[in-house]
C-alpha cells in the first residue's frame, strides 16, 4: 500500500449558526382553544430529532410531510393499544395528502409489559417467550413492535424532552403539527370514544381527522383541542417544574463541565460562555440544539456500545437545562461561575512534545479559490527508535487548515513497516486528541520522515499556516502495537435528490485483534453510519451507530471496553447518504454524486484504531532488514 495515497477527505469548520424554529400561532378555534401549558408557549413547536426503536433518527423539521400528527404511546397502557387500529386508517386515509404519523414513547417504563409479551407469544402460537428472550431487551422490544405497532415507526423520547415541551399529560394525546408554520393544528383525542368504549363501538365525532381534513383544504381548523378522556397518565422524570433552578449552583456548572471548552476564547464555539447575560441572549439557541440533539456533539445511538469519550448529557442535566429556561432563566442568587475568565487554550493540551515536528517553511494560502490538497514532506528525520504514547497536529491557523493528515515514511531498507496502516496521525476542528489507549503505542524508528497532507480553505483574505506535529515518548515498550485501519468503498453513485443512498464495505481481521477506536467518514450528504461484527459463529452485533452522522463532527468514538474479536470476524459498516433538499448541508441536490477529495463529493470509510491481540507483535524488537 502507498502510505501517500489520499484516504480521506476531513470536516470543515464548525458551522456557526442554525435555523430558529418559527413561533407561529394555530388559527383560532370556535371552541375549546389550544391549552397553555407550563413550560410551553401556546401554539409554538420546536424543531426535535428522535430515534426510533430501530435506530433511524427522525428530525421534524427533515419532514417531507405538510403535516406530521404524533401519538403519545407506551409499551403498557391498554388505551394506546387500542388506538393503533385506528392510527393505521388515518395513515391510509392521509398518507397521499402529505400526512405522515409518528407513535412517540415518553414512558418512564420501558420494558414491556408482561401482557404485551403473552400476546406477542400468542400472535407466534407459542405458549410463552423463552426466557432468553429477556437476555435482549432491545430485541424483545423489537419483536413487540412489530407485533403490535407494525410499520408505524415508534420514535423513543426517553428523557421526555418532547412531551415536556409539548405539555402532555396522557397517553393516547395526539398532537398534529403543520410544518409550514411550525404550529399545532390539533391537540387531544383522535375522537369522542374513551379507553373504556366496547370494542365494535363506533366514534360520532372523529376530531382528529376534521381537524386534518380542514387543514389541507386551507380552512380555519374549528377544533383545536379536545381533551383525552381517559386512558393512562403520562409520569414524568424528576417532576420538579415548579421548583426554581439555581442558574449558580446547577446550572453554570453544566456548562463548565459540557461546553465552556468549546465555547470560550480561542476555542472552536461560535460564542464565548463568559457569564450569565451571554448565556440568557443564547438560551432560545441552547433549547433548540438540546432538542434537536446537536449539541452536546455526541451522535452515537445510546442503546449500542458505551464510550470512554461520550460527551451526552444525562436525562437529570438535560431537563434541568431546560426547566431553566422555560422557567425565563432566572439569576437567582450567589456568585457567577462563568465570569470568572477561562483560561487560554494551551499551545499543546498534553503539555510540551518530546520532539516537535513543523512543515518545512510557511504556507501561503490566497485570499479566494478552491485550493487543492498540499502534501509536503518534512525536513525532519527521526533521531532514534521511538515509541509514541501520542502524537498530535497543532493547526497553526485554525482559521484556514481544513484537516491535517500526517503519514510516516520509512527508511527505504526497514522491512516492519505496518502494511494495513492508513495514517499516522490527524487534526480537524473539533476532534480531541489525546493519548493512545492504555497498554498500546506507534512505533517510529530511526530515519523515519513525515509527509504532512493539507487541506486549507480561503476566507477572503491572504493567510499563513505553519503547523506543527508534536511526538510524546512512552517511557518502555507497549504491549500492543497500535495501528489505523479502514474499511472503505468507492463504487457508489448517488443519484439527485436521493434521501438515502445506502452503501456498504467490509473489513475481515485476519488475526485475533483487538478494537479500540472507531469513526466513521463521509462528507457532507453523510447521514448514518453503522458498524458490526460478523463473528465466524454466526453472530452479528452492532458495535457502534451513528443514525444522524454531522461532517462538522469527526467523532472518534473509544470504546469504554476494548473488543476483542478472534481471526475470521468481518466488520461490516453499512450507511447513508441524503442528496435531497431536506438535508441542509447538501451543495447541490441536482447533481449526481461520486466519489472524490472535495467536501462537495463523498467519501465512504469506517476507521478503526486496532492492534494485534498478541502483545508479542508490539513489544518485540523492530530492526532493518539486512
Amino acid at each position: 500500500m502507498n502510505p501517500f495515497r489520499p484516504t480521506f477527505r476531513l470536516l470543515s469548520v464548525l458551522l456557526c449558526g442554525c435555523l430558529l424554529a418559527s413561533a407561529v400561532r394555530a388559527a383560532e378555534p370556535t371552541e375549546e382553544p389550544i391549552p397553555k401549558r407550563n413550560e410551553t408557549r401556546e401554539g409554538e413547536v420546536i424543531n426535535f430529532s428522535l430515534l426510533d426503536y430501530k435506530g433511524k433518527h427522525y428530525e421534524l423539521r427533515r419532514t417531507d410531510a405538510k403535516a406530521v400528527v404524533l401519538f403519545f404511546t407506551s409499551f403498557g397502557c391498554p388505551s394506546a393499544r387500542q388506538s393503533l387500529s385506528k392510527l393505521r386508517s388515518l395513515r391510509s386515509q392521509f398518507a397521499t395528502n402529505g400526512v405522515v404519523f409518528w407513535m412517540v414513547n415518553s414512558a418512564t417504563q420501558e420494558d414491556p409489559s408482561n401482557e404485551l409479551i403473552q400476546m406477542l407469544a400468542r400472535s407466534r402460537k407459542k405458549e410463552l417467550v423463552p426466557d432468553s428472550a429477556l437476555d435482549d431487551p432491545e430485541a424483545l422490544k423489537l419483536e413487540v413492535l412489530k407485533s403490535v405497532a407494525g410499520s408505524l415507526p415508534v420514535l423513543r423520547d426517553e428523557k421526555q424532552i418532547v412531551a415536556r415541551r409539548l405539555g402532555v399529560t396522557q397517553v393516547g394525546e395526539v398532537v398534529a403539527i403543520d410544518l409550514g408554520t411550525m404550529s399545532i393544528v390539533y391537540r387531544g383525542a383522535i375522537d369522542d370514544l374513551g379507553a373504556d368504549a366496547e370494542p365494535k363501538a363506533k366514534a360520532k365525532e372523529k376530531y382528529l381527522a376534521k381537524a386534518l381534513n380542514e387543514f389541507l383544504s386551507g380552512k380555519t381548523v374549528t377544533i383545536g383541542s379536545k381533551p383525552v378522556s381517559s386512558g393512562c397518565e403520562l409520569k414524568y422524570i424528576n417532576d420538579q417544574s415548579k421548583e426554581p433552578v439555581s442558574y449558580a449552583s446547577d446550572v453554570a456548572p453544566l456548562f463548565q463541565k459540557h461546553c465552556v471548552a468549546c465555547h470560550s476564547s480561542g476555542n472552536i464555539g461560535p460564542f464565548a460562555m463568559t457569564g450569565y447575560k451571554k448565556v440568557k441572549n443564547w438560551s432560545s439557541m441552547i433549547e433548540e440544539v438540546l432538542l434537536d440533539r446537536r449539541m452536546p456533539p455526541w451522535h452515537a445511538d445510546p442503546h449500542y456500545g458505551k464510550f470512554q469519550n461520550d460527551r451526552a448529557l444525562t436525562t437529570a442535566e438535560t431537563h434541568t437545562l431546560l426547566r431553566w429556561i422555560g422557567q425565563g432563566c432566572p439569576r437567582g442568587e450567589g456568585e457567577d461561575p462563568l465570569a470568572t475568565a477561562a483560561p487560554a487554550a494551551a499551545v499543546w493540551k498534553l503539555g510540551k512534545p518530546d520532539l516537535v515536528v513543523g512543515l518545512p517553511k510557511p504556507q501561503s494560502i490566497p485570499a479566494t479559490g478552491t485550493l487543492n490538497y498540499r502534501y509536503i514532506n518534512s525536513d525532519f528525520e527521526m533521531p532514534q527508535d521511538a515509541w509514541i504514547r501520542a502524537a498530535v497536529c497543532r493547526a497553526d491557523n485554525s482559521k484556514v487548515v481544513h484537516h491535517i493528515i500526517v503519514r510516516v515514511k520509512y527508511p527505504d531498507d526497514y522491512a516492519d513497516a505496518p502494511h494495513e496502516a492508513y495514517l499516522f496521525t490527524s487534526w480537524v476542528p473539533g476532534l480531541a486528541q489525546g493519548e493512545f489507549p492504555a497498554g498500546t503505542g506507534m512505533f517510529l524508528p530511526k530515519g523515519a520522515r513525515f509527509n504532512f497532507e493539507l487541506h486549507y480553505t480561503t476566507t477572503g483574505q491572504a493567510q499563513t499556516d505553519q503547523s506543527e506535529l508534536g511526538l510524546y515518548f512512552s517511557k518502555e515498550p507497549p504491549k500492543r502495537r497500535l495501528e489505523v485501519r479502514a474499511s472503505e468503498t468507492r463504487d457508489f453513485d448517488i443519484p439527485p435528490g436521493e434521501p438515502d443512498s445506502q452503501h456498504f464495505s467490509h473489513y475481515c481481521f485476519k488475526r485475533d485483534t483487538i478494537i479500540y477506536d472507531l469513526s466513521p467518514h463521509m462528507h457532507l450528504r453523510g447521514s448514518w453510519f453503522k458498524f458490526e461484527l460478523l463473528y465466524p459463529t454466526g453472530k452479528r452485533e452492532t458495535v457502534l451507530s451513528v443514525p444522524q452522522y454531522d461532517f462538522n463532527w469527526q467523532t472518534s468514538y473509544r470504546l469504554a471496553e476494548p473488543k476483542k474479536v478472534p481471526a475470521g470476524t468481518w466488520m461490516l459498516c453499512t450507511g447513508g447518504h441524503d442528496n435531497s433538499k431536506k438535508n441542509p448541508n447538501n451543495p447541490d441536490p441536482a447533481k449526481r454524486i461520486k466519489w472524490g477529495l472535495q467536501s462537495w463529493d463523498e467519501m465512504f470509510m469506517g476507521f478503526m484504531t486496532v492492534a494485534d491481540a498478541e502483545p508479542e507483535s508490539a513489544g518485540k524488537q523492530h530492526s532493518k532488514a539486512n
